[in-house]
Parts: structure tokens; sequence; C-alpha cells
């Protein structure tokens, strides 16, 4: 009776060793080089014209991949400005025409099969088509074409449906649409047309990355595609420079203005400047006409002022904010406030019982002595000085007995 246990349990082994490695067999079989979409559906052409439908080839691998050959199963359909070899590399995806061309009416099938080292060596994209003598239902125009687009914008273009049987109407079963940068609007399937009557859709192209892109909209019921493309244009970015990197407006008088030129360059795209603001209330813009724009690759030009309430070196930041992708843009700022000054120098007594001189001065009238204490240099330096002010200078020596001589000749300065 205990015989069959072993078998039993051999068989639960078996069953959970095989749940195990499906995953990784699994994962295995993901394709290194795609196709998007995967299968082309061409619907009604009429003999003799042709339609052209977008694929994305893409090597998903980690490894460069190398397409030998292409070929397709049917002479109905063809690649086309395709050379091989063609090489991707990792990550790399290409845009390839697929054309079909009936030469006779009935549906065609086919398959277009891209030869490669990628770990599936053999990508097949199926394909198939419907040659007509003439399109019950037609769409004008047969293609859309978008041009170029800027990346994160979008364009919106009409496509008119045209029930060509006067008398008879046709029913549009649904609506399948290929290309993710695509949508449709204008209608709602199923809907019938009746003979004759037009119908209006919109074909919008929303590009989410540079470069060439492609589509369609595949009509169920008469079996119509139309194809789209488009181009995403990458958009530079606006960026804003300030020269020069710092304003140094070097010594400037407390409580008068100096002022330095700053010049705005835009580059990428224009730039428009919405504010400017001080982080000192010394430093202000002083022609600022706001808002700004500088059209890319130009430049423009604001005045700042440097107004000192102290003596000694400040400095601050002018903050610009714009639509450039650095904003908001800092500007440095350094200038230094100083007092006015005179600074005095004589010649020396030939008296040896000199001991120092007084310095004296005056506007008008008298004089009155502006040092504090005897001074035994012959140089001195007058820091209560007046901007846009005259002064009159003179000297006196004095001996070790404290006698003062009379003044000296007198020289004029007249402060800036």
């Amino acid at each position: 009776m205990r015989l069959p246990q072993p078998s039993i349990q051999a068989l639960s082994a078996l069953v959970i060793f095989l749940v195990m490695i499906l995953p990784f067999a699994v994962q295995a079989a993901a394709q290194q080089l795609t196709g998007s979409p995967a299968s082309l559906q061409f619907g009604t052409v009429v003999v003799g014209q042709t339609e052209t439908l977008l694929v994305a080839l893409t090597n998903h691998g980690q490894s460069s991949v190398k397409i030998s050959s292409v070929s397709a199963s049917n002479q109905g359909f063809k690649i086309l400005n395709f050379t091989t070899p063609q090489v991707l590399a990792a990550g790399q995806s290409i845009e390839v025409k697929v054309e079909f061309a009936p030469l006779l009416s009935g549906n065609l099938n086919g398959g277009i099969t891209f030869v490669s080292n990628a770990s599936n060596a053999n990508l097949t994209l199926n394909v198939a088509g419907d040659g007509v003598a003439s399109e019950t239902v037609s769409a004008n125009p047969a293609s859309v074409s978008f041009g170029s687009v800027n990346v994160g914008s979008s364009s919106t273009l009409p496509v008119v449906l045209a029930n060509n049987n006067k008398s008879k109407s046709v029913t549009l079963t649904g609506e399948q649409i290929t290309g993710s940068a695509f949508s449709v609007s204008g209608a709602t399937f199923p809907l019938t047309m009746a003979g004759g009557q037009k119908l209006t859709l919109k074909v919008t192209f929303n590009p989410r990355a540079a470069g060439l892109a492609g589509g369609s909209s595949f009509i169920s019921g008469p079996g119509l595609t139309i194809p789209f493309t488009g181009t995403g244009k990458a958009v530079s970015q606006a960026e804003l420079t300030v020269s020069p990197a710092t304003l140094n407006f070097g010594n400037v008088a407390v409580g008068e203005n100096g002022t330095v030129t700053a010049e705005l360059i835009a580059s990428g795209a224009s730039v428009t400047i919405s504010s400017v603001s001080s982080g000192s209330s010394q430093f202000a813009v002083a022609n600022g006409k706001l808002p700004l724009t500088i059209a890319a690759g130009k430049n423009g030009f604001l005045n700042v002022t440097f107004t000192p309430k102290t003596s000694g070196k400040s400095s601050g930041t002018l903050t610009f904010v714009s639509n450039a992708a650095d904003s908001p843009t800092p500007e440095s700022m350094t200038g230094t406030g100083t007092t006015p000054f005179v600074t005095l120098s004589w010649n020396a007594s030939n008296s040896p019982e000199v001991t120092g001189y007084n310095v004296y001065r005056k506007t008008t009238g008298s004089y009155s002595k502006i040092n504090s204490k005897l001074d035994a240099q012959t140089t001195y330096s007058d820091t209560s000085v007046t901007s846009g002010t005259t002064y009159y200078y003179a000297t006196t020596a004095v001996n070790s007995s404290g006698k003062e001589s009379g003044l000296s000749s007198s020289v004029e300065v007249t402060v800036p």
C-alpha cells in the first residue's frame, strides 16, 4: 500500500520544477529586434496606385544589430530606400517605409522579413492589402503629411471621407489607429454614410520625440487606410546670459550714483524677461522697461546703478526672471562706497625749533583750524569735505615753545 506514494511525490516535484523554470523560458523568448506596428494593414488600394506606411525597427538589446538583408514574400509589397547592411546601435530605432502596389484586384497577404544577427535572427512583419478597381470610400487627401512640428506642440489637419457610390449607403464599422503620436476625432463608429455623403475627420499629430513618425487610420467596412507621417522637431531651449559675469562699479562716493551697463544675450530661442529684482537697495536697474523680449542670437542692454549709503565694499545680486531654461538667472554686483577727501602736503620748515604744524581751512570768511592736535608730519588728509564745494587751505608752523607762525600761502581745492 505504500508503493504509490513515491510516484506522487516525484510528480509533485516535477510540477514545481516546471513552474519555476517557466518564467525563464518566457524571458529568453523576448525579441531583440522588433517592428512597430507588428503588422501593416493597407486596406483597399486602387490597382495601379500605391500606398506607403511606416514601421519603426527598434534594437532593444545591449549590443548593436546588423541587418544583412530584407525581403518581401509578395511582389505587391516592397521596402523603399532601405539599403543593407544596416547597423542599429543598442536602443536605436529607425523608420522603414513599406509600399503596397497591387497589380491585380483581390486580397494580398505577405510578409516583410529582416535577417540580422539579433537574438531573433528573422523578424517578419505581416502585411495585407486589397487591390480594387475603385474605392467605395475615398479619403481626401489620401495620406496626411504634417511636415515638421515642434516636440510638445500639436498640429491638426482635416481629412474628408466620401462615399463614392451616389445611390448606395455604406457602413463604417470601426477605426483602428496606429502610431502613438496620432489621433483622430470627428466621428463615432460604427456609422453609416448615405450615398454620396462626405464626412470630415480631424487628424492630430502630437510628437513626443524628435524624428520621423508614422501611423495610419484603418477604417473597417470599406477597408480604407489613411497613412499619416510627420516629423517631431526638437525645440532648442532658451538661455539667458548676462555679461560681464560680475558688474564691478569700482569706487563710488557715498550718496552718488555709479552706472554700469549689463549686456543681455539670448541663445537657443527668444527670451522674454518679465522681472528684475535686486537683493540690495544700493543696486538698482535704471532703465528697465519690462517685459523685455530678446530674439535668439540677439542682445539687449540694461543700465544698473550703484548708490552707496556707507563707505566700504558692498555686493549684491540681480535676479532675472524669464522664460529661459536657466531662469531665474543671477548676476553678481560689487562696488566700494567712498567718502570724498582732500590730501595736503607741504614743505618742512627750515627752523630746527619747529615741532609740528597746524592746518587751517575755509570756504569763505576766516580760517578755522581742522587738525585736533599738532601734526608732526608734512601731510594731512581732510575727510570732512563735501562734493561740489571749494575749500581754501593754509598751514602754520609751531615751535617747541608753542609759538605759532603766520599762515602760509593758501591753496584752493574744489572737491569733485
